[in-house]
């Protein structure tokens, strides 16, 4: 049997009709470049993430750059995020002269830890200089807000929420992207709501930060031709907001297909007597976890992974080596040892398919082959 880490044709073929009609009738539109597509997409992903505001732009590296030009963020600010996540997070920052500072994630839902922001916060100088925390709703979990929120409040720094895996999860009945200054969210191939190609979306309750973004993201321009400000060139393609639309009408009941196969995973994993060698994601009670991606953690992390690959099981390592670590952040003077839970996350996790179309047949011969390869 061959199992994908993810199956986008699968997904496509449930709904090739409608995607077809509405591309075509796009087609014989010739409009291509924002206009209605993005607009209706805008007013559903911002009622869908009960938001006022939302800004299409080319990518969810875009939405978080962007957002962080709108708090003129510039050389010598810090923006505080965790160093397990996408490289995106932290290379928004720098790409506008800005530090990333780095906190310690939690063990457990790999999201950044509240009490080491709070203590990062504590002792970051000079305070003035901090220009915003971007929390990362990580795999499809929220991260703990309240307390983010609250000692974002005590110092009047904005929060930014990474929320590209994590589009309709919510926290304590709050969806993310609602509960920060701004939300960003990727419409990747791969995520949950994905497109055709790159797509990004800022949500924001903010009126003058979703008024910036919309400027930032055509030059800088309003009216047109008209500068006062420099942005760049991130407009969300009116195809891809076309695709988008039709497939957001789907997103609740394929988010809910993949928890059902995250429930069947911890069935058959306990059945299978493996509870003792893989910890299963741990889901908090105030969250509705979405599952981007369903992350293990297991010891021979590798070598099952290799195992894996050779019984045709698409696997995954998000990610491998913390930003902290990463070669072209060497001059930010951290070292091994100073993120250990990052660190132990990198190198013990991996993710198995989760995809809304997997089947139950599928997800037991994964767990027959996990269960071969740790009973051999």
């Amino acid at each position: 049997m061959r199992v994908p880490l993810l199956d986008l044709k699968a997904q496509y073929n449930t709904i090739r009709e409608e995607i077809q009609n509405t591309v075509t009738d796009l087609f014989e539109s010739q409009m291509f470049i924002l206009g209605a597509a993005v607009k209706d997409l805008e007013a559903a992903v911002a009622k869908y993430s009960n938001v006022k505001f939302a800004v299409g732009v080319a990518s969810g590296t875009d939405a978080l750059l962007i957002s962080l030009m709108a708090l003129k963020t510039g050389a010598g600010d810090y923006v505080v995020t965790t160093p397990y996540t996408f490289f995106a997070t932290a290379g928004s920052v720098s790409r506008l002269g800005a530090t990333p500072v780095f906190v310690d994630i939690e063990p457990d839902t790999y999201n950044i830890s509240p009490e080491r922001l709070s203590e990062c916060l504590d002792h970051l100088q000079p305070q003035e200089k901090i220009k915003a925390i971007i929390p990362v709703h990580l795999y499809g979990q929220c991260a703990d807000m309240d307390p983010i929120l609250a000692t974002a409040r005590r110092y009047g720094v904005p929060v930014i929420e990474d929320a590209a895996q994590a589009i309709g999860s919510r926290y304590k009945n709050r969806v993310a992207g609602s509960m920060g200054d701004g939300g960003c969210f990727s419409f990747f191939p791969s995520k949950n709501l994905g497109g055709f190609g790159d797509g990004g979306m800022v949500t924001t309750d903010n009126e003058e930060l979703a008024h910036m973004v919309g400027i930032l993201r055509v030059h800088g321009s309003e009216p047109k031709y008209y500068h006062k400000v420099i942005g760049c060139n991130s407009r969300l393609d009116a195809l891809q907001a076309a695709v988008l639309s039709v497939k957001l009408k789907y997103l609740d009941s394929w988010t809910e297909a993949r928890r059902k196969n995250a429930d069947y995973y911890r069935r058959i994993f306990r059945e299978a007597g493996l509870a003792d060698v893989i910890k299963l994601p741990t889901v908090r009670e105030e969250n509705h976890h979405i599952y981007n991606q369903f992350v293990i953690r297991v010891e021979e992390r590798d070598a099952l992974r290799d195992f894996l690959t050779s019984q045709e099981i698409g696997t995954e390592i998000y990610y491998p080596v913390p930003l902290h670590l990463q070669e072209c952040y060497s001059t930010l003077g951290y070292k091994e040892g100073n993120f250990p839970e990052s660190e132990k996350a990198a190198r013990e996790t991996l993710a198995l398919p989760i995809y809304a179309e997997l089947s139950t047949a599928q997800q037991d011969y994964i767990a027959d082959k996990i269960t071969e390869f740790y009973r051999r």
